[in-house]
């Protein structure tokens, strides 16, 4: 395992002691798993983790005074939705032997997707005016750092969704619900998409509320509504003249999951032939697509 070379003394490993990341559920907690399958965009993420640090041979080891503010942070980033922020810091105890970091946050789970990666960081706290050249000097500085992996996958739509009254919008009060795109085929999947629900449709404010254990009624409408954003996205595709197999699309980006809902939906098809057909017969277009997605084949 490769170190990251400091411009600054740091020690050794072995001060920090950190337990893997849990993850709580109904029933208690669970080791982090690599990936989440059955995740989707309304799960909320609650994570818990231990870190216990030798203080003294961090500071010393460091080259830092007994009395050198130290906190631990944990930073969560999500490749999805191109986002990223810290989820919660802990002050070390200063002048103290040891200390122990007990982490406990929620993530929201519109903010996700992707991979989700979790790093956790041992800091210098505050500035230090005085500090040699040798030993680190600027608040942030990194003694200690760690990172886990988890993929965020799921057969639910992988874009962020609200709820909210259309009464409100300029979209028609009696409409069920509208999947919004905007930005370029370059921007971030999350900051592209968000499907809108109708809060006045109880059949389909109900259905999502109920997505992790729908009911039979639920299911016909959630299929419905996936059936009708795959429309919405792979029509969107393809009145764009840059979406094309060669395109070279970043992860993450909305070309590359409009481009990979293509090839599920119509394998081993061009783009050119599909734009064509979408062109030419467009009535028959939309029946092919309804058998790409097997609406109502619950």
């Amino acid at each position: 395992m490769s170190r990251r070379v400091l411009p600054y003394r740091a020690p050794t490993e072995d001060v920090v002691s950190a337990e893997s990341w849990r993850l709580v559920v109904e029933d208690g907690e669970v080791p982090l798993p690599e990936a989440m399958p059955d995740w989707d965009y309304q799960l909320d993420l609650l994570l818990r983790r231990t870190v216990r640090v030798d203080l003294e041979r961090a500071r010393r080891q460091s080259g830092l005074p007994d009395d050198a503010p130290l906190v631990l942070s944990a930073v969560w980033t999500a490749t999805g939705s191109n986002l990223s922020g810290p989820a919660e810091q802990i002050p070390m105890p200063a002048g103290a032997a040891t200390g122990v970091a007990e982490f406990d946050f929620r993530l929201r789970g519109a903010d996700l997707g992707g991979l989700l990666l979790l790093d956790t960081a041992l800091l210098l706290a505050e500035r230090r005016a005085d500090a040699r050249p040798s030993t680190p000097r600027r608040a942030g500085s990194v003694l200690w750092s760690d990172r886990q992996a988890l993929r965020l996958q799921g057969d639910a739509p992988q874009f962020p969704m609200a709820v909210i009254d259309f009464a409100r919008t300029s979209f028609p009060d009696d409409a069920a619900w509208h999947l919004q795109i905007s930005g370029g085929l370059d921007s971030a999947t999350m900051g592209s998409l968000l499907l809108l629900v109708n809060e006045r449709n109880s059949a389909t404010a109900n259905a999502f509320q109920k997505a992790s254990k729908p009911g039979p009624v639920d299911r016909v409408v959630l299929s419905a509504v996936y059936a009708d954003a795959a429309r919405t996205m792979v029509e969107h595709a393809l009145a764009q003249d840059d979406f094309t197999e060669d395109a070279d699309f970043s992860e993450g980006s909305l070309g590359a999951t409009l481009l990979n809902l293509v090839e599920q939906l119509f394998p081993g098809q061009s783009i050119t032939d599909i734009r064509l057909r979408r062109q030419q017969s467009p009535a028959l277009f939309a029946s092919d697509l309804q058998a790409a997605v097997k609406i109502f084949k619950v």
